[in-house]
């Protein structure tokens, strides 16, 4: 019978009413069109104008849908059903007809019965002839085609145009090769962000979840079921940094003067590590090693050396390192890094804390740096970012915890060649997406600025969940790094609404467009827009708000 479709030409297939219906497939809805021309993962469909509008009217909101772009089509291949989505439409001047152009799914098994098709999979065994029907696909073979299979996943919303077919994000598959959620300001991603995390959280209670927070708006959303650390609480010692990132906070000099200070502060560093009785232990030190010293110890040492008659230097990059440490000790918005509280070996403390061993039912850590300097806040998710990393490294041979580290306005960290600057957090980030997942690390950037990320990281997620993205070089960055066979659903990206997406990639069975589930007001994160109309309607109390804000101002958060 397949056979006998695929010799049908298309100028010779009936109105939809007539149209031939397999025997197998008798009770289904006739075809709509048939295949002129067949390309590895792209071909050519002529669709029957008025099969597509007589279907517009059924109730079957997939079927009403059938030959739109974005919609998907059907077609036999031997026993198999093949999944196409439309991807373009034109008007051939010539015919009058409809032709689509259609990216290959995968394909599922057919029934024998009933015809109806079960067990999809990606990827195509056989290829349609030209002149094989085209169908519409129904609402139940959506069912099927995004059903989620056994493996643990997590369901976020409903695949479009239904309003009952749940999506699933397989959680193995997306955190094992890394995700990005990409959106632009307003079209719903952090709140999407929070659903997607609640999600995990509920699936995973005994998880692992480092994410950084640039702007204070998800402490709101994980009250019950987060650790919340802000400058208040973290409590970082500022031993854990590595030489590197010292430098970035202690040396402020450029070119010969930088390498020359950076080697008098390795040498000091090293001299102070040395006085702890833990340096004993491991007989030879390296500079990076993370272990407690006083920095009155290396201003100390930084004034006996400057001293010596032997040094190759003057003076000044003794006095300029000396000065900036003693200008960060006593600053009070530097407290949480560089308190003289923070000396004691807190290391396994610290790790317990932020990356939660055990969890507790809170298997979330939320790191808001909205209050850190911003001259350290990049060495600060430096720092969290490769103690993670670090974590994986030496932790190996004993029972392996998985991490995920999450990092919202990534592009901010992890900026391309134009906007880089040589700081750590770019390089230890870019190592976590090339490296991580060797390790049990899974990586999850957050960005509205996806063309503003660094080379190669985008490519590096097997997931992309793309929201509504308005700028034209976004959504080119965007679609060079998503499969081939996505390109139908990104044409769509910038007629998205909000709270939808794009999910395709390793995540999920197929590519898909997704309605974001509504989240409960106290899971969503603090980022809601102003509503300015309302807000410049009130007025009063302007001085108790002046008089506490100034305070807390001068304050600087103490």
């Amino acid at each position: 019978m397949t056979e006998d479709l695929g010799g049908h030409r298309f100028d010779r297939i009936r109105p939809a009413s007539e149209a031939v219906v397999p025997a197998a497939a008798s009770g289904a809805i006739s075809g709509i069109g048939a295949v002129s021309a067949i390309g590895g993962a792209s071909s050519e469909v002529v669709l029957d104008r008025a099969a597509l509008e007589s279907l517009s009217t059924s109730a079957d909101p997939a079927i009403a849908n059938a030959g739109t772009v974005g919609s998907q089509i059907k077609m036999r291949s031997g026993s198999a059903w093949l999944i196409a989505n439309v991807r373009a439409l034109r008007l051939d001047d010539a015919t009058g007809r409809i032709v689509a152009q259609v990216d290959f799914l995968g394909e599922g098994d057919e029934e024998r019965l009933t015809g109806k098709l079960y067990s999809f999979r990606r990827g195509v065994t056989r290829y349609p002839s030209p002149g094989t029907l085209v169908f519409p696909v129904s609402t139940a073979d959506l069912k099927q085609i995004y059903a989620a299979d056994d493996r643990a996943h997590i369901e976020v919303g409903n695949v479009y145009p239904t309003k009952d077919i749940r999506a699933a994000l397989y959680i193995d598959a997306m955190l094992g090769k890394h995700f990005a959620l990409l959106g632009s300001t307003g079209t719903g991603k952090s709140t999407s962000a929070a659903l997607i995390l609640h999600r995990i959280c509920d699936l995973a209670p005994q998880g692992h979840i480092v994410m950084i927070d640039p702007h204070g708006e998800y402490s709101a959303a994980f009250k019950t079921n987060g650790a919340l650390f802000d400058v208040s609480n973290l409590q970082m010692p500022y031993w854990l940094m590595n030489f590197e990132e010292h430098c970035e906070v202690f040396v402020t000099t450029e070119g010969s003067d930088r390498q020359v200070d950076g080697d008098i502060l390795a040498r000091c560093i090293l001299m102070a590590k040395q006085k702890n009785r833990l340096a004993a232990e491991f007989g030879k030190l390296t500079v990076d090693a993370p272990i407690p010293y006083l920095l009155s110890d290396l201003t100390t040492i930084l004034q006996n050396e400057m001293g010596k008659m032997d040094k190759a230097t003057d003076t000044a990059p003794y006095l300029r390192l000396k000065s900036k440490i003693e200008e960060i000790k006593a600053d009070p918005r530097y407290a949480f890094m560089f308190s003289g509280m923070l000396v004691a070996d807190t290391m396994a403390s610290f790790i317990a804390r932020i990356f939660r061993l055990p969890g507790d039912g809170k298997p979330i850590s939320i790191i808001d740096v909205s209050g850190v300097p911003s001259e350290i806040t990049s060495v600060v998710v430096a720092v969290l970012s490769r103690m993670v990393f670090d974590y994986a490294i030496w932790s190996r041979g004993e029972s392996q915890r998985p991490i995920l580290l999450v990092c919202e306005e990534a592009h901010r960290y992890v900026p391309n060649e134009r906007n880089a600057d040589g700081s750590s957090v770019g390089k230890i980030l870019s190592r976590i997406a090339k490296e991580g997942r060797k390790y049990g690390v899974s990586l999850g950037l957050i960005t509205q600025r996806p063309s503003d990320l660094a080379e190669g990281v985008l490519s590096q997620c097997g997931t992309i969940i793309a929201m509504r993205l308005n700028n034209d070089r976004d959504q080119a960055f965007v679609r060079a790094a998503m499969p081939e066979g996505a390109r139908g659903f990104l044409d769509s990206i910038p007629a998205l609404r909000n709270r939808e997406c794009i999910m395709v990639g390793e995540g999920v069975a197929t590519p898909v467009r997704v309605s974001f589930d509504a989240l409960e007001e106290i899971k969503r994160p603090a980022s809601a827009d102003p509503l300015f109309s309302q807000l410049w309607r009130h007025a009063g109390g302007e001085e108790v708000i002046l008089e506490r804000t100034i305070k807390r101002w001068r304050a600087q958060g103490r």
